[in-house]
């Protein structure tokens, strides 16, 4: 009864500001109390766009309702025509990164390849990550599958390198199985020229972009041209080649009469989401055909959701074709801005008739499709994961369900570096922006009961801190603990637990039998190892567990490279270091070594083992 004037006080707060936006093109951002950006929009009518926000009669949909309940101010920025407020919109995004905006799911790690033109003889590769200017990159794919499927497929059709240096060969200096299988010219040995290898790697650019015709008829010409040198070998290979390609062009099963290429866009919204589907079309026909969920979708505007995710998607100018066939009534702007970008005219239109057009159906029909599908999968999986919470209150005997679970684990190695972690998971589903890692303070040996007490203490005490230490997720009191390991551990939680003065329900999960301890008892809880809540507390452990080995390597590897011995030893690199570092657990364990131990070190050669060996002694 109390929340409903605040809202209508705070929504009047924004009207308010309302009355001082101009009625002119723009951008507009949402803001909280404590000024962050929750999210950025564009309008050809600034006030008039916002005003539908804040209408009293307006039914927010989707995210809207939530952005609104957090927003306490609203900014706003003037430019001359839509096409500079799309561009600077899309900058503030980037930029920014708000909540409420359109993001792909998992955008960060999308995979593209990549093309080094930087270097001197370039390499094609799986990619993830910030591109490098200068560098040529063809993506984002849909999936990590998709990108290796297609390095497969070229890398058995053009002979371009293979190694992952900078610089072509190995350090024997002679050349490697691909070349010896006829799959690279071998650069590494001077056996072709760079003008040659060149030429392979701009026929690998062309099949990327869809130029299959073109490909085509280089493969041809240089095949005839061997023939008449009488290099009948080389010929006899430039003809497979032109056979593989030919199988690849011959398999696109849909065809236009339009020669150009063109991406076909097609867009579906249902709730949690959206879909986009991308047909990529080269030389008239359907090369590839990419599909992407999109988050916070709900309730915008189709053309706002489809612009937004076509300036995420062409971020490179690489990528972009002269065409993009899209259901937008209005693409001048956005062709403008993609335009920009690629050096070159970009139309972005809807079509109306033809072959364009039912690809375009296709497209459509496609996305609603796929929209479907994920809504039925969300559905399901919620629905597990509420089974799997009622499972496990029933099983373990819980007063209410375990909305919110905090696991914890320790990783060590000897007495070096220990750490702890703490995973969080709210309705069954991590929340990694809660996730905490401890470095364990003054541990008296591998005691492992007293790191797990001091971590659980550290936490639970920090729930009481002042307002400059605050932490949201330690603010945050957990319905169930959850430690890694048997009854000493849980003797461990209990008591530290108590010590910090807080009431929480606390269990163990002992890995080698899957065997879960409560207090008070002196056997393991009767839990099937397949009962859904069992394989949920499964999962939290294991996620603990990854999360601590991870901190527990950063710290090792950053000691190792405070470590000025590494740098000396000969043939020792970022992988041998951590070899050695896991197998004798500190840099003094090791230099103490005798040969005998250092040979025994996993994936470190013999031969290398004498040399660091005698290294070592000589330097003293």
């Amino acid at each position: 009864m109390t929340e409903q004037p605040q809202r209508r006080d705070h929504l009047d707060d924004l009207r308010t500001i309302l009355k001082r936006i101009p009625n002119e093109p723009g951008v507009y951002r949402f803001l909280d109390d404590a000024g962050r950006v929750l999210y950025v929009g564009k309008a050809k009518a600034l006030r008039k766009r916002v005003a539908n926000y804040l209408r009293p009669s307006a039914t927010p949909h989707g995210y809207t309702g939530e952005m609104l309940s957090q927003a306490r101010d609203i900014d706003w920025v003037v430019t001359a025509s839509e096409s500079e407020a799309l561009l600077l919109e899309d900058n503030f995004i980037k930029e920014e990164r708000p909540p409420y905006n359109l993001r792909l799911r998992d955008d960060k790690s999308y995979p593209s390849i990549e093309i080094t033109l930087n270097d001197e003889w370039p390499r094609v590769r799986f990619f993830r990550g910030r591109r490098v200017p200068g560098n040529l990159y063809f993506g984002p794919f849909s999936s990590a599958k998709k990108v290796r499927e297609t390095l497969d497929l070229i890398g058995r059709i053009f002979p371009y390198r293979k190694c992952r240096g900078g610089e072509p060969g190995r350090p024997s200096g002679s050349p490697c199985l691909q070349y010896f299988i006829k799959r690279s010219l071998g650069p590494c040995d001077d056996r072709c020229s760079r003008e040659e290898y060149l030429a392979a790697v701009h026929q690998v650019i062309d099949f990327l972009r869809g130029r299959l015709g073109d490909v085509e008829k280089d493969i041809e010409r240089e095949m005839k041209a061997a023939a008449q040198e009488q290099e009948f070998e080389k010929a006899a290979l430039l003809r497979d080649r032109l056979d593989a390609v030919r199988h690849v062009h011959e398999r696109q099963s849909i065809h236009v009469d339009d020669r150009d290429a063109f991406d076909v866009i097609g867009l579906s919204q249902a709730d949690p989401g959206a879909n986009v589907q991308v047909f990529l079309v080269r030389d008239g026909a359907v090369v590839g055909r990419q599909s992407f969920y999109v988050e916070n979708a709900v309730g915008r505007d189709p053309a706002d959701v489809l612009e937004e995710f076509l300036l995420e998607y062409y971020w490179e100018g690489s990528v972009i074709p002269p065409e993009v066939v899209a259901p937008l009534e209005e693409g001048a702007g956005l062709g403008a801005v993609l335009g920009e970008r690629r050096g070159a005219r970009v139309e972005v239109r809807a079509a109306k008739r033809g072959p364009k057009r039912r690809l375009l159906e296709l497209a459509q029909h496609n996305a609603e499709l796929a929209a479907q599908t994920e809504v039925d999968r969300v559905a399901r999986s919620s629905q597990a994961r509420i089974e799997a919470l009622e499972r496990l209150r029933d099983g373990l005997g819980l007063e209410r369900l375990p909305l919110r679970i905090e696991c914890y684990d320790i990783s060590n190695l000897g007495e070096k570096h220990p750490v702890g972690s703490m995973v969080v998971f709210e309705g069954g589903r991590p929340k990694k922006a809660h996730y905490r890692k401890f470095a364990v303070r003054d541990a008296a040996g591998q005691d492992d009961f007293a790191m797990m007490n001091q971590v659980l203490r550290r936490r639970f005490e920090r729930r009481v801190e002042g307002p400059d230490d605050y932490d949201e997720s330690f603010a945050a009191l957990p319905d169930l603990v959850v430690v890694d390991g048997g009854k000493g551990q849980l003797s461990a939680a209990v008591a530290a637990l108590r010590e910090a003065g807080a009431g929480v329900d606390v269990v163990s999960l002992a890995k080698q039998r899957e065997e879960v301890f409560v207090p008070e008892r002196r056997d393991p809880l009767p839990l099937p190892a397949d009962d859904p809540g069992s394989l949920l507390l499964q999962r939290i452990r294991d996620e603990a567990h990854r999360f601590a080995v991870t901190y527990h390597r950063q710290r090792r590897d950053a000691d190792l490279r405070r470590s000025s011995v590494f740098d000396e030893l000969p043939q020792i690199g970022p992988v041998r270091r951590r070899r050695i570092l896991e197998h004798f657990g500190s840099p003094e364990r090791f230099l103490s070594a005798s040969r005998e131990e250092i040979e025994r070190v996993p994936g470190l050669p013999r031969k290398v083992a004498r040399e660091i060996y005698a290294h070592l002694h000589k330097a003293g």
